[in-house]
């Protein structure tokens, strides 16, 4: 399984512990990933200004479209508990209003996080909804349309034993568990030098393939922390109010944002101009409160794409 593309850095160790899991994660999700669902979630009605978007961009309507996703993100995506053919979250839910206002359907491609911008790339997926950072290095794979500001929550044990306060030297000799992919895992490595500058061991990096896997890991007392959207933290402590907490939240320099293939500006172009239409309309805002997350985290789109 290839991985995203990430800034260089110091080499990330593995426990062999940590490498079968990785290998058994990987196996489950190539199963899967074998299949595309077509089972969605009911689009909220299209606002006016959609017909003419229809009419500027008449190539994709009545297309039928894949969207690659990692269903493990409480509120952006996950399996329906009521039914496991389907999805939810608000991820699903703009990627169907979407596709309502240009026409076009979606079905789904579960996937690991890491292989998210290669099944886009091989062809596999046309658009990339699923809660994935838009960075530099991750739109030379694709171009990015952002939507949203990001901020990070680091979850730990009840009690905070490690006394970790953010993305920083507190986390010198503990274990962070991450996805593998994710932005998160170069920040936490650029601390070796710090560490060592200290006396101190540098952070140990886990690696795996959703986010219930790196919740199970601090669950299990393998991890020390787990850094990732502050959203998908609070959902952590909500479940395990009694064994797990949140010890901060930081500011990443990032937007949350949607992947579509280099090259088809047209569909592009198309999907900006939609999702700057649901925003003015407020149904971007509202979809957002449907899932429970927050709308001070909305901001208005723009391209970020990378020659």
């Amino acid at each position: 399984m290839q991985t995203l593309h990430l800034p260089a850095g110091p080499s990330v160790r593995r426990s062999p512990l940590t490498l079968n899991r990785m290998r058994g994660a990987a196996l489950a999700a190539c199963v899967l990933a074998v299949t595309a669902t077509t089972a969605h979630a009911e689009a909220a009605k299209p606002p006016a200004e959609c017909a003419a978007l229809q009419a500027k961009y008449p190539q994709f309507k009545g297309k039928a479209l894949v969207n690659a996703i990692n269903p493990h993100t409480p509120g952006y995506e996950t399996i329906d508990p009521k039914d496991p053919s389907k999805y939810i979250g608000f991820d699903i839910d703009l990627g169907e209003t979407l596709g309502a206002c240009l026409g076009f359907t979606l079905s789904y491609k579960p996937v690991t996080f890491a292989a998210l911008l290669t099944t886009l790339q091989s062809g596999q997926a046309d658009i990339v909804i699923s809660d994935i950072y838009a960075t530099e290095e991750r739109a030379k794979a694709a171009d990015f349309i952002t939507y949203s500001k990001v901020f990070d929550g680091v979850l730990v044990a009840k009690g905070n034993p490690k006394k970790i306060t953010g993305i920083n030297t507190s986390m010198c000799g503990t274990v962070a568990a991450e996805n593998t992919g994710y932005v998160e895992v170069p920040l936490i490595q650029a601390l070796d030098a710090q560490c060592k500058a200290q006396g101190k061991p540098a952070p140990e990096i886990q690696l795996y393939d959703n986010n219930q896997n790196c919740i199970q890991a601090i669950l299990a007392g393998r991890a020390d922390t787990y850094v990732n959207d502050v959203n998908t933290v609070d959902s952590a402590v909500k479940a395990f109010p009694d064994k797990l907490e949140k010890a901060t939240a930081v500011t990443i320099p990032y937007s949350v944002g949607i992947a579509v293939p280099k090259g088809k500006t047209d569909f592009r172009d198309a999907v900006m101009a939609a999702l700057v239409t649901l925003q003015k309309a407020g149904i971007h805002a509202e979809l957002l409160k449907k899932n429970g997350l927050p709308v001070e985290n909305l901001e208005a789109p723009r391209l970020l794409v990378v020659k």
